[in-house]
């Protein structure tokens, strides 16, 4: 780990962190409790992707549709409008809105076909945007004088890497970077998310092999052909599934750093107490080996 143990991680002058772990376990929260304090930078996988490495494609899907209005269409034409999207730490909505979701078209559904490429222009978009960390962390103290650096990752952070890989790419160039912080959930939190992804059903980003096996199992399933496939139907059927699947990709990464559980992120409440309990977090026993 960047930090081998409590006394070396208090002393350090620059605080380097990586925040992983499913939605709503707080990376956010903590990131901008983090940044409001002072002397921390706060880095969004998310917002970089949106805007870095997507925000082109973005801009020119919601352009598409604007294009099949004829009013909207001539102020375009005639350079008499501009459009873009307005992403920020707290509001990703055109991110999740252009990864959209499989099935009938007349339900605000997409071909499958072009689901899963753009489900591989997020994935290579987001390994993009974590290589870029480094490159933040120095920009970060160059240009800002930010002497502390929090990297807030998406939740889809556990499917392009590999935890039980001792030599995994980008695992090994984050936690050069930074201490690795794995939020845990508990069974009670899955289940809100569930239930709270039901209300609200929203695009995910999923491994290929995932997606894969979740299409033609739901069709099969179901007896449907792509045609009959409600996209909000397809998506909360998978929702349980998919963070079934992340759990123990989650897990394999935990050696790599530290994992905070819901008590130990309830206990942060501002600069002072995350590095306490970050300090305990480092002198636990460890899993054994990665």
């Amino acid at each position: 780990m960047l930090y081998s143990d409590a006394d070396t991680w208090r002393a350090a002058p620059e605080k380097h962190v990586l925040f992983y772990g499913m939605s709503g376990l707080g990376k956010t929260h903590l990131s901008n409790m983090l940044r409001a304090s002072g002397g921390w930078f706060h880095y969004s996988i998310d917002y970089r992707i949106g805007t870095r490495y997507m925000g082109e494609l973005i801009a020119d899907n919601a352009k598409m549709h604007a294009m099949q209005v004829p009013f909207l269409r001539d102020l375009l034409l005639s350079d008499s409008i501009y459009i873009g999207s307005n992403i920020t730490f707290n509001n990703l909505a055109p991110v999740s809105t252009y990864l959209g979701k499989p099935g009938d078209v007349a339900r605000g559904g997409m071909p499958i076909d072009d689901y899963r490429t753009r489900q591989d222009q997020f994935r290579r978009a987001e390994i993009a945007a974590l290589e870029d960390t480094g490159y933040f962390i120095d920009r970060a103290r160059r240009l800002y004088n930010y002497p502390n650096f929090i990297c807030d990752t998406g939740g889809s952070i556990c499917e392009w890497v590999d935890g039980t890989d001792p030599n995994d790419p980008l695992l090994t160039e984050l936690s050069r970077q930074c201490l690795l912080v794995r939020l845990e959930g508990s069974e009670t939190h899955t289940a809100e998310l569930i239930r709270r992804f039901d209300r609200a059903p929203k695009p995910m980003a999923y491994q290929p092999e995932f997606l894969t096996a979740a299409w033609l199992g739901y069709l099969r399933e179901n007896n449907y052909i792509e045609a009959d496939v409600n996209p909000d139907s397809f998506i909360r059927w998978t929702y349980a599934r998919a963070l079934a699947h992340r759990k123990p990709r989650y897990e394999a990464m935990a050696p790599w750093g530290v994992t905070l559980s819901p008590r130990d992120v309830e206990r942060i409440t501002d600069a002072i107490s995350f590095e306490d309990v970050i300090a305990e977090a480092i002198e636990r026993p460890r899993q054994t080996t990665i």
